[in-house]
């Protein structure tokens, strides 16, 4: 018998769409603007395009989404692990085109973590020597392995020792670089106006307005309301689990009027994981690890240190919980904490993740989250 039912939230109820528009708009402007690298012609960086600009961007940076697809088939669910590992092959493969000499110099700051000084540093060269990105170099370069997960991440050390001939750690998990491409990535999404108030520094780039205020909904939001109230009146449990910050989270869920219908103790974001990290030195949590969904099952009030192993323990009664996603990342945490699976078409992939998570041994498929209420009261009559 379904006593709870724990939810994604991009791909499930909001579009990815705009999440993988600010990714291709922050990898571009970490290239282009004289905040970062410095590539671009024009003395002043933009920060307010058309739809169909930013589309022609974001088919440029990730090729078509052949790029966001082959990251996610891979397991690799957070968008800022996605422009991380992007941005950092186009750095490896512009310190190669430098001149050898200085080149030599490069490397050196290839060795250690790249932050702001480093980063000015390569741009000073960027400029003195013609070098120019390759978008089509990612799948290129990671066609030699078969990394997973975050070991796509500690790759970029090895296409650093190919390229340039150097051994270096220096790509990782929240590295120093890392936290710049979110911090530019947060710019893109949330808006000058929240930028200070959420992160704690200023914006880098200022003029950009938001996404988060205009989120496209994957179903009714109505639908969704009654789904909520008609499933917690039959006595269910209903958590979310997303890779989303808080803010990014509590403002759609607010202005879609979901909140309300929600027991906050049971939403867990991107903070909560963050945070848990931080505290327990037990990077990396996000998922494909399975903290998220155990946060929000368990609640935050919960013995959090707990769900940060390695190899987290299983749900108990496991059949009684299912998880609705639109990744192999959320199936992976479903299959590590002993739970059921429903896998959603309406993420990147859409249609065409159904062979996927069928091979991957999804317990159902739904067209979208629209059909979820049917199938839970089915199941929770049994």
């Amino acid at each position: 018998m379904l006593k709870t039912i724990l939810f994604d939230v991009d791909g499930v109820f909001l579009s990815e769409e705009r999440y993988f528009d600010a990714s291709a708009l922050t990898v571009r402007e970490l290239l282009m603007s004289k905040n970062y690298l410095g590539l671009g012609e024009d003395r002043d960086f933009r920060t307010e395009y058309s739809d169909r600009e930013i589309a022609d961007i974001r088919a440029k940076v990730f090729l078509n989404d052949q790029v966001l697809n082959f990251m996610k088939s891979r397991g690799m669910n957070a968008n800022w692990d996605m422009i991380y590992v992007t941005f950092s092959v186009q750095l490896i493969h512009l310190v190669s085109q430098l001149p050898d000499r200085v080149r030599h110099e490069a490397v050196v700051w290839l060795q250690k973590p790249i932050g702001r000084e480093a980063m000015n540093q390569f741009r000073n060269w960027f400029q003195m020597y013609p070098v120019k990105p390759d978008f089509d170099r990612f799948l290129t370069d990671f066609s030699e392995t078969d990394a997973t997960r975050q070991g796509l991440i500690l790759y970029l050390n090895d296409l650093a020792e190919q390229r340039l001939g150097i051994q270096t750690d220096v790509f990782r998990p929240k590295s120093t670089l890392w936290h710049i491409g979110e911090h530019a990535s947060q710019e893109w999404y949330i808006g000058d106006e929240n930028v200070f108030a959420s992160t704690g520094i200023p914006s880098a780039q200022t003029g950009k307005a938001g996404f988060m205020n205009e989120e496209v909904t994957l179903a009714d939001p109505g639908l969704i309301r009654e789904m909520f109230r008609t499933l917690t009146g039959r006595g269910a449990d209903i958590g979310i689990a997303t890779g989303r910050p808080h803010l990014e989270t509590y403002r759609p869920f607010g202005y879609l009027r979901w909140l309300e219908l929600l027991d906050e103790n049971h939403i867990a974001t991107a903070d909560e994981v963050l945070a848990a990290e931080k505290k327990y030195d037990a990077a990396p949590l996000a998922k494909p690890h399975p903290f998220t969904y155990l946060l929000s099952y368990h609640g935050k009030n919960s013995d959090v240190r707990r769900w940060t192993t390695r190899e987290p323990e299983k749900l108990p009664n496991g059949n009684e919980t299912l998880i609705v996603g639109d990744s192999l990342a959320d199936l992976l945490c479903a299959r590590q904490i002993g739970c059921r699976f429903a896998g959603v078409l309406t993420g990147l992939s859409g249609k065409k993740a159904r062979e996927e998570l069928e091979a991957n041994g999804a317990d159902f498929i739904l067209d979208s989250v629209a059909d979820i209420r049917d199938l839970a009261l089915k199941l929770m009559e049994k």
